[in-house]
């Protein structure tokens, strides 16, 4: 199967409920993983989170799925055309 490049980003709206859960996720799929930058916003109580990762597209859109449905986090994903 082809794999392709994908940029996930993820807003945790409150880090404090969500991101053990949703890093608990990302260890589940650490194989795909090139890369990870967070960025907190401790005065707004929001965390930015961007994840490079190299898969086929069902990986990618499974971890997206997984990752979208914890509750207080919005998942968008950018999958490169190659």
């Amino acid at each position: 199967m082809e794999k392709k490049i994908a940029v996930i980003s993820a807003i945790l709206e409150n880090p404090i409920e969500s991101q053990a859960k949703f890093n608990q996720t990302i260890a589940e799929y650490k194989g795909i993983v090139k890369g990870r930058m967070g960025i907190p916003f401790e005065e707004e109580g929001v965390s930015v989170i961007a994840i490079v990762v190299f898969a086929p597209l069902d990986v990618i859109n499974s971890l997206t799925g997984k990752l979208g449905n914890i509750k207080g986090i919005t998942v968008k994903t950018s999958i490169s055309r190659k």
